[in-house]
């Protein structure tokens, strides 16, 4: 048998009160219970109004709204719905119009935004508002706002997105896109890019994730709308490691439990910087876990950003720490090399050595470099056999030769005189003029363009910017590493002047010159106590990634060039004449998705839980996954 419980005693007033004095005595805390203001509003008895937008592209300073659908909703029942078409005012571009349906005569009799934003906004009068990627929904309506003088309500707002982050696992969906979360929360309309129908959906899933906020104690609308901005105890208690960090420019590292470097960064206020990695502000799940690790920070004061930046690349390429994911091995860069021999050819590379000739690079993964392999290889004749050719050993011709790919010097029927022409192609255009070895190919994708043979003329568009720009990038590299001494001045907007010496595109010193002090006799003093660059003269003492570094301050606006040991020219005609070529390839990249989020929407292997706090605590708090 079970034994059977004491029964309650039942107490009276006075012995109450003996004993919350005899609590208060011995230090216990005292419960008192929570009124209804300090609960919260309720999620049931909040209304809701969940809005999606179509508009004419993806930026709303240059792009205006066409659809606009909304439902409104409180405690699961839908209360009414707003769904208009609006005449944007400009021709909805085709690629709009093929993945929305919407067409320019579809809004033609359309009201404009001026007419449907006041209907709209009475509308969500004193709701919350809801959208599936808000930034974009929430941007354009502020913009149109703005736009028609119509003053922007104070509304809270809730981002599906960034909740479906929160609540669900990698397991359970891949990404957080409105289409994928559809059919896991089995939402009764299909998201199809229309205002209305998307809405719809978003309501769905929606009362999807509320039912995953239950069970962790998220109840009212304080807790939901400062999900995303809570910050774990863990993190909070490890504030002090940012109490002895200086202000000013300069790097940062946080330290393990072996005080391994965990993550090196940089910033123009070190103190400011590192104490937001202890705030709301911080949402990265890398960081959160790297935070959770870290038992020191170490501060490296710097004289500016530029000496920050070149710190923070050597010492993430020397300690190679796990959480940062840009620079840890340079040393795995790929190169395209023209190989040196009587019938070169392009070799992709991860190593080149000083003076092993022409070469381009470097590419930050095979598939560009194969990219720009391809691009030489459709404008020149070069052989793509990988075997050594000898000139006095004759083989027999491949397929690429009678297709006319390459002039077949393995047979004999072209001379190392003769290959050498098609080669001095390639030379001239790395070296100085790409014209000769850019022009069929341009040829060629308007050609392509011209028969509607618009996937292959992107294809091939895409090859020759991959190749124009590791072209452009030589020659900028090449023009600094034949410069023995270099010293740049930016005025540091007190009256005093930042000082940077390199040599051969190697930052060797960096000092200020304070307002009223001697500029010469500091830049003197960096001069004699700057680093000695070893290797051969022309050749870049420094990795490429530090040189660019260089090259932007140097053209910054307001840069100034103090002295020059040598001479710093760039190469003429080079590749100015194709900066115009790159911008619309790249416009044109943009262009393709013009709805896709920038942000990371992607789930995490274990989202962050989320704890009931003490009675009357307005906001829930977030246990870190580590």
């Amino acid at each position: 048998m079970r034994p059977s419980s004491p029964r309650p005693v039942p107490l009276s007033p006075a012995r109450l009160a003996g004993t919350a004095a005899r609590a208060a005595a011995v230090g216990l805390p005292r419960y008192q219970q929570a009124t209804i203001d300090e609960l919260g509003t309720p999620l049931a008895g909040v209304t809701f109004v969940v809005v999606d937008l179509e508009t004419t592209g993806g930026s709303p300073k240059d792009c205006a709204i066409t659809e606009i659908g909304a439902v409104k909703v409180r405690g699961g029942e839908v209360l009414g719905e707003f769904q208009t078409l609006v005449d944007p005012g400009c021709e909805i571009p085709p690629y709009i119009s093929v993945l929305t349906g919407i067409t320019s005569t579809m809004v033609a009799a359309a009201p404009r935004i001026d007419a449907v934003l006041p209907q709209f906004l009475e509308f969500a009068h004193g709701a919350v508002l809801v959208a599936h990627n808000a930034p974009f929904d929430l941007g354009f309506l502020r913009a149109a706002c703005a736009q028609t003088g119509v003053p922007w309500p104070a509304a809270a707002s809730v981002d599906t997105a960034v909740l479906a982050r929160r609540l669900l696992s990698r397991d359970e969906v891949p990404n957080c896109k409105l289409a994928t979360l559809a059919p896991f929360f089995r939402t009764s309309t299909e998201p199809c890019h229309r205002a209305l129908a998307d809405a719809r959906a978003t309501v769905d899933v929606l009362h999807g994730l509320f039912e995953r906020l239950g069970p962790l104690g998220v109840t009212s609308l304080e807790e939901l709308t400062g999900l995303t901005r809570q910050v774990d105890a863990h993190r909070l208690r490890k504030r002090h490691l940012a109490d002895d960090v200086p202000h000013g420019p300069g790097v940062y590292l946080f330290r393990g439990p072996r005080d391994e470097p965990l993550y090196v960064g940089t910033s123009g206020d070190l103190r400011t910087r590192v104490r937001s990695y202890f705030t709301a502000g911080e949402q990265r799940s890398r960081m959160t876990e790297m935070v959770a690790l870290a038992r020191r920070v170490d501060a490296i004061p710097c004289a500016h950003d530029l000496e920050a930046a070149v710190r923070e690349l050597r010492l993430i390429a020397e300690h190679k720490p796990r959480y940062n994911r840009r620079s840890r091995f340079p040393e795995r860069a790929l190169w395209v090399r023209l190989t040196e021999e009587p019938f070169p050819r392009l070799s992709v590379v991860r190593r080149v050595r000083p003076g092993a000739g022409v070469f381009l690079g470097p590419f930050p993964h095979r598939r560009a470099a194969d990219a720009a392999v391809a691009a030489v290889h459709e404008a020149l004749p070069l052989r793509q056999c990988t075997g050594r050719l000898s000139v006095r050993v004759l083989g027999t011709a491949c397929a690429l030769a009678g297709m006319g790919r390459c002039g077949a010097p393995c047979t004999g029927a072209q001379s190392v005189e003769e290959y050498g022409t098609v080669t001095a192609v390639l030379r001239t255009a790395v070296a100085a003029d790409p014209h000769r070895l850019l022009a069929p190919l341009l040829a060629r994708v308007d050609r392509l363009a011209t028969d509607e043979r618009y996937e292959d003329a992107a294809v091939l568009r895409d090859r020759v910017a991959v190749l124009v720009r590791a072209v452009r990038r030589r020659q900028r590299l090449e023009s600094l590493a034949a410069v023995p001494e270099l010293v740049l001045a930016r005025p540091d907007g007190d009256g005093g002047w930042q000082l940077s010496v390199v040599r051969r595109g190697r930052l060797v010193a960096a000092g200020c010159a304070a307002r009223g002090s001697s500029v010469r006799a500091t830049l003197d003093g960096l001069l004699a106590t700057a680093e000695t660059t070893t290797g051969p003269d022309g050749e870049l003492a420094a990795t490429v990634e530090e040189t660019e570094l260089v090259l932007r301050w140097m053209e910054r606006p307001g840069t100034r060039l103090v002295q020059v040991d040598g001479t710093l020219a760039c190469p003429v005609p080079g590749t100015g004449g194709y900066t115009d070529f790159l911008d619309r390839v790249e416009a044109g990249r943009a262009g393709l998705d013009p709805f896709a989020d920038g942000r990371s929407l992607g789930t995490r292997a274990r989202p962050e839980r989320v704890s009931r706090g003490p009675a009357g605590a307005p906001a829930a708090r977030l246990r870190s996954p580590a």
